[in-house]
């Protein structure tokens, strides 16, 4: 090959790398750490610039997905009724689906966010049902009811998973005494695998995939005790008792260098583990009480890991080896958290948004606004794609330029 042709051969492939749409799902890859470089390091006084905002969702605490086909994904109840909506990056409302009943008995509207998936789209309703749907005319291609297909159970506020998906695999905390968590086909719903776990009903959080064990590995956070299964073949590998007042652990756990963090409010506080024996046991490295999160999780950056707490209404930085807290801020309503480019995005359940430099000895503020647009709870976590903000409140999406 000349070098004429290779360097052609460079270009196109650089062109096709660079022109490539990532997808996100929950929290961007569930670990709220998004990779976008050249954002804003400060915002004006009146906050970073709205580009456009939708109303009319209905309610909802979802947020926001994207397809690698660049379109952006989000759910809403109306009259009792779920749908799920496409959006292109102007805000033109691309296409509209209901999908079943939703959650209408207290905090109403779609929880889980919507997992694209490889020209598909992966939701669990508040109601407990699966849905699978054609990502380009939102077609329904298939559904499973997590209580009377599984034999699970609801919860006191609605089923709030967002799935993972491995491979082939659809995996769902069914929450029944038999199959308490199950590996789905994601083409057909057909049940692959069920793991009987410890029998304890789901408990708002989603699982997440380690594949660096020398057994691979789904972990999910249950009613009492956090799960470890071969995802290959649903053997329980682990279990670890971590018991609330409520049975309510909403937040994903934050893996990293053979560690394992879970974060819950209600008095209960965090617990970080690590694996042992090729992934197939766990042993406690510590515990804090102080950060408490709820329902905001926490991101891991360098050697400290950064959130709210709940009953302790503080923002936190802890050492990820060791729980020692580094500082505790309550300058900033407490809520959810993602980063990126070295900042934190906080989103405070007061419908504060603040950008946060980060540094492990101070929470300084480098920009803040107030989410006046949408209704209800200041729930939903933002998300970052191509130098944009999304927010979603209640009946409105809202993007931001940052």
């Amino acid at each position: 090959m000349n070098k004429k042709i290779a360097f052609l051969f460079f270009l196109i492939v650089i062109t096709l790398f660079c022109n490539a749409q990532d997808v996100v799902q929950w929290r961007n890859d569930r670990t709220g750490i998004y990779q976008e470089p050249g954002l804003l390091k400060s915002w004006p006084e009146t906050g970073p610039q709205l580009l456009w905002h939708y109303d009319g969702l209905g309610e909802g605490h979802s947020s926001v997905a994207v397809s690698s086909a660049g379109k952006l994904y989000i759910t809403g109840m109306t009259d009792g009724k779920g749908f799920i909506y496409a959006f292109d990056t102007n805000g033109k409302l691309l296409n509209k689906q209901e999908y079943g009943d939703e959650w209408n008995t207290s905090y109403n509207g779609t929880r889980g966010t919507v997992t694209p998936d490889n020209g598909k789209l992966y939701l669990i309703s508040g109601m407990g049902e699966v849905v699978c749907f054609n990502e380009n005319d939102l077609k329904i291609l298939w559904k499973k009811n997590m209580f009377t297909d599984f034999g699970g159970a609801n919860i006191t506020w609605g089923i709030c998973e967002s799935p993972l998906i491995v491979d082939d695999k659809l995996i769902v905390s069914i929450g029944g005494k038999e199959n308490n968590v199950v590996a789905l086909n994601k083409n057909s719903g057909e049940l692959l695998w069920t793991c009987e776990g410890e029998g304890e009903l789901s408990a708002y959080g989603s699982p997440i995939y380690i594949s660096d064990q020398k057994t691979p590995q789904v972990v999910v956070m249950m009613q009492k005790h956090i799960l470890g299964i071969d995802i290959a073949t649903g053997k329980k590998l682990w279990s670890f008792e971590h018991v609330n007042q409520h049975g309510v652990h909403p937040n994903v756990p934050v893996y990293a260098d053979n560690m394992l963090l879970f974060t819950s409010g209600y008095g209960k506080g965090s617990v970080m583990l690590r694996l042992t024996s090729g992934g197939n046991s766990v042993e406690k490295v510590w515990e804090s009480l102080d950060l408490d999160s709820r329902i905001g999780a926490v991101v891991k950056v360098g050697d400290y890991v950064y959130g709210s707490g709940d009953k302790n209404r503080f923002w936190f930085c802890l050492d990820w080896k060791t729980g020692a807290v580094k500082y505790k801020d309550n300058s900033l309503g407490i809520g959810n958290v993602i980063t990126c480019d070295g900042m934190l995005y906080c989103y405070s359940d007061r419908g504060d948004l603040a950008l946060v430099k980060i540094d492990p000895e101070k929470f300084e503020i480098a920009g803040k606004t107030k989410i006046m647009l949408g209704t209800d709870q200041h729930w939903a976590h933002p998300v970052i794609y191509k130098g944009v903000l999304y927010v979603h409140h209640g009946n409105t999406l809202m993007a931001y330029k940052i």
